[in-house]
Order: C-alpha cells, then sequence, then structure tokens
C-alpha cells in the first residue's frame, strides 16, 4: 500500500509540472503555478519560509518523501530506471561521503559567491526544468503544430502553430548531456545521483535520519533471502546486518512490496532484534513454503492522472511582411554592455543572486523574448533579446511563473513604468539614411511614445527623418528594436540598466 500510494501521488505531481514546463499557452500556469513553489531550492531562494518548514517538518515525519514524490528529477530517474527490466539489480553500498559533502560545499559556495552556472547546474529542479524546457517542449510544440495542420484541414482553430527555435545551443547541450548522465546513473543503479550528487538531497539526508516513520526490520521474521537489498534503489539497505541507512531511503516502498515474510514495515519504534537464531535448513523450508504462498498476480501500479488542457488564445505577434516576394533576412542580437533581465527583476546583481536557472520563464514567455544567457559566468541566467518579439507591457508572465523569486510579482500597470533599459540610435544602420527611404516604424510602435521622427537638418525640409529618443519616458521594452526593419542589425537597439527604476 505504501508505494501503491506514493506511485500514485508521484505520477500525478509529477505529470502536472511537467505540463506547466510543456505548457506555451499560459493556460496552467494559473492553476499549476504553486507545483514550482514548493520546489525546496527555489522556496529557499524566494526566502519563502511557510515551504522551507513545511517539507522539512515532512522530513522529519515521513522521511525524504520529497525526494520520491514531489522533486520531478527524483521522480524521473525512477521512470528511468524503470526501463531496466533486470530483476534484483541493485546491490548496498556504503555513503559516498567523499563525494556528497564536497559537492553540497561547492553548492553553496558556488551559490554565496555568485558563480551562478555551477549553482544552477547542480540544483536538481532546475535541472529537470532545463531538460523538459530544451529537449521535451519542442518535441511538445512539434506534435502541437501537427494537430493544428489537421484541424486547418477540417476548418476548425482548437489549435494554432507555434514557431520552434533554439534558445540556447550551449544550453541544450548541457540539458541533453545531463540528461543523458541521469539516464546512465539511474539504469544502473536507480538513486545513484540523488545519493551522492544531488545537493537537496543531502541537506534532507540530515533530517531524514532523525524521522519518526522509518522502514524498519522485523529480524525474527526476515529470512535473509536478500530481496529488499536487491530491489532498494537507493543501495542502503543491508540485510545482513538488517538496516537501513536513512539518510539515503527516500521511502518508495519497493523493500515492503517485495519482502515475502512481513519483515519490513515502515512504522514508529526500533527495530525489533531476533530472539534466537535460525539454522539454514530452517530458513531454507520457510523460504519454499512462504514463496508458494505469494500471489504474484495481484502486483500492479495504480497510475492515476487527470488533467484537461485548453487551447488559450494566441498572442498576435506582429510581423514584417514582405508580401511573398522575398526572403526577410534574420535579425542579429545586438552586443549589450549590460544584460536585459525582466521587469520585476529589480537588478541584474539580484536576478543573478535569486534565480535558480529552472528555464520555466523562457518556456512560458509568449512573445520569445526570453532565452539563456551566452555569458559563461552565467550561462543558464534568462536574459531578454528582441529578435522574435517584444516584452509587451500588459504581459506580466515571467513575473507569475518564477518560484525562485528572481522576478517579483507584478501587475501590469506597475509593469508599465518600470525601466530596464533604454532605447539606443545606431546612425548606420537607419534605413532613411542607408536607402533613403522614410521608416518611422520605431516611433510608430512606441508603446509609452517615448520616440519621435525629427529632420535630421532642421534647416532643410528634404532632409530624412530620424528617430529622437526621449530616455526619460522609455521603458525598454523593445518595441522599436523588433519591429524596425533594418537587417541584420537593428538601427535602435535597447542598452540594459544595471538597476531598474520606476518612471
Amino acid at each position: 500500500m505504501l508505494k501503491r500510494i506514493r506511485t500514485i501521488l508521484a505520477a500525478v505531481l509529477f505529470t502536472l509540472i511537467t505540463l506547466l514546463f510543456l505548457d506555451f499557452t499560459g493556460t496552467l500556469h494559473h492553476w499549476l503555478g504553486w507545483l514550482a513553489k514548493i520546489q525546496f531550492l527555489p522556496a529557499i531562494m524566494a526566502v519563502n519560509v511557510v515551504v522551507v518548514v513545511v517539507l522539512i517538518a515532512l522530513t522529519l515525519v515521513f522521511g525524504r518523501i520529497y525526494c520520491s514524490v514531489i522533486c520531478p528529477l527524483g521522480v524521473f530517474q525512477d521512470l528511468l530506471a524503470q526501463l531496466n527490466r533486470k530483476k534484483n539489480k541493485y546491490s548496498y553500498s556504503k555513503e559516498v561521503r567523499w563525494l556528497r559533502y564536497p559537492v553540497l560545499a561547492i553548492f553553496i559556495i558556488a551559490g554565496v559567491a555568485g558563480v551562478g552556472s555551477l549553482f544552477q547546474l547542480l540544483a536538481p529542479y532546475s535541472a529537470y526544468g532545463r531538460i523538459a524546457t530544451m529537449l521535451f517542449q519542442p518535441i511538445w510544440e512539434w506534435g502541437n503544430n501537427l494537430l493544428a495542420l489537421a484541424a486547418e484541414h477540417y476548418e476548425s482553430y482548437a489549435f494554432y502553430s507555434v514557431d520552434i527555435w533554439m534558445r540556447s545551443m550551449p544550453v541544450f547541450i548541457i540539458a541533453a548531456v545531463t540528461l543523458v548522465v541521469i539516464f546512465i546513473l539511474a539504469w544502473k543503479g536507480g538513486r545513484t545521483y540523488c545519493n551522492t550528487i544531488c545537493p537537496v538531497g543531502t541537506i534532507l539526508s540530515f533530517f531524514a535520519r532523525f524521522s519518526w516513520l522509518k522502514i524498519r526490520f522485523d529480524a525474527d521474521k526476515c529470512r535473509n533471502c536478500s530481496l529488499c537489498t536487491k530491489n532498494c534503489k537507493a543501495s542502503c539497505i543491508d540485510f545482513k546486518t538488517h538496516t537501513v541507512d536513512y539518510s539515503r531511503c527516500v521511502v518508495c516502498g519497493n523493500c515492503i512490496e517485495k519482502c515475502k515474510f512481513g519483515a519490513l514495515k515502515y512504522v514508529h519504534g526500533p527495530a525489533k532484534q531476533p530472539k534466537a537464531v535460525r539454522t539454514e535448513t530452517e530458513n531454507t523450508a520457510d523460504i519454499k513454503k512462504n514463496s508458494q504462498d505469494v500471489d504474484t498476480s495481484k502486483r500492479s501500479f495504480l497510475l492515476a492522472s487527470a488533467l484537461a488542457t485548453t487551447a488559450a488564445l494566441a498572442q498576435k505577434k506582429e510581423k514584417l511582411m514582405d508580401g511573398g516576394l522575398a526572403q526577410i533576412e534574420d535579425k542579429v542580437a545586438p552586443t549589450r554592455q549590460t544584460p536585459l533581465t525582466p521587469p520585476g527583476s529589480m537588478s541584474f546583481q539580484h536576478y543573478a543572486k535569486r534565480c535558480t536557472g529552472c528555464q520555466l520563464c523562457v518556456s512560458e514567455c509568449p512573445n520569445q523574448v526570453l532565452r539563456p544567457s551566452s555569458d559563461l559566468l552565467h550561462l543558464m541566467l534568462p536574459v531578454m533579446s528582441y529578435e522574435r518579439g517584444y516584452c509587451r507591457p500588459e504581459c506580466t508572465r515571467c513575473s507569475d511563473v518564477c518560484p525562485a523569486g528572481a522576478i517579483k510579482p507584478l501587475d501590469d500597470v506597475e509593469k508599465s513604468s518600470i525601466q530596464i533599459g533604454h532605447a539606443v540610435w545606431i546612425k548606420k544602420n537607419c534605413i532613411p539614411l542607408t536607402d533613403g527611404v522614410e521608416c518611422g516604424n520605431c516611433a510608430r510602435h512606441c508603446p509609452t511614445g517615448a520616440i519621435e521622427m525629427v529632420m535630421m537638418d532642421e534647416n532643410d525640409e528634404e532632409s530624412p527623418t530620424i528617430p529622437a529618443i526621449n530616455e526619460e519616458a522609455c521603458i525598454g521594452c523593445g518595441a522599436c528594436e523588433y519591429v524596425c526593419p533594418a537587417r541584420p542589425f537593428s538601427a535602435i537597439s535597447i542598452e540594459g540598466h544595471e538597476v531598474h527604476k520606476y518612471i
């Protein structure tokens, strides 16, 4: 029963949080956003004391159920381990302290020192977020586009096509390598990653040692058949000494299900020691007798998950049209002296220290503005760029979904008054000067009226009109940079601010 309950809960939570990362419509975050906020590391970064205290309390009562039920990477490892159909595939091993605790120390030092790339690389929730966003979401979008194509054939608009594009090749490679490493470790050793590398698992292991409920041996009933050890994916059960390493046990219930003699129970109280030593002949006879009474046909996994997804209206994206007569050259992102961070991040320093690099804001951004940074020190930190869209003043999606407090929750009024950067005119790229034609796209599309077209030479009525920028009114939304027809570099770009301010 323990395993069935754990399996059902884990399957439901894992399915929902995966859908949260896959969803590109913005529909699900209203109902499922809390799943990201109950993750251990994001709750610490957001100083969410209630969630942290509740998770620690759960560990002190039930053991490391966070790792086997709530953490998506932990559940994902269980799914990968199930692909290996070999029976009795595990064995007991001692705690790898020489690796486990140094990794935790490096993780903490990287977080304090602001080495975001290393900190985010080791974070378990963020690791799964990168896998889901970089690897799974494109497949999900591809399937959606097939449905949209089929629906269009029947004149239905229940689905709409979305662009599938590479947000960051380095982060894509990191996500792919992470997936391969997790797969190999899970295939061979079950929870090896959780108990040797994962810093959250190591932190919770300190509390799990003192949990009220534990997997305990009844040595009188144990026949030393070793099935518990061979099916323990945490490799923490030593059947020879009737001991369990509770710092590594994730309370999966495998051992209890496999034990044919009822020698293992999930209870409170000390382990029951044997009253007398039994002979090997007696043990063998009991094993044969009990094995005949076990009805293996009743074993089943109860996996239940229900979720109805609805298609949301797609935000209409402005595109430069060429009438189908010519191919428009793709834009190239300008080199910015200061990276652009989302409204609500307050400052680059605050943002870099709080962000866990889970990529949830990247997967949820409806305007395709957010993407992982290419800066080595902040490689997985989401930053803004305007080749595919601009940050609409009314959109607050990234601040709504951020679980770590890196992006402060905003309403649309507050969002439209935050200056994250300012526009800079680049004379050599401006079409009125390079091609001798009128333009004014930047001024027409500026939502704050910060750009005005003026004559380049006020004494010459035939001189070309060029943009004049009021930096005090500009909020850095990037509409001007996005709609600029100059290729491959825009004639107007946004330079980020180290510290954001209200205007």
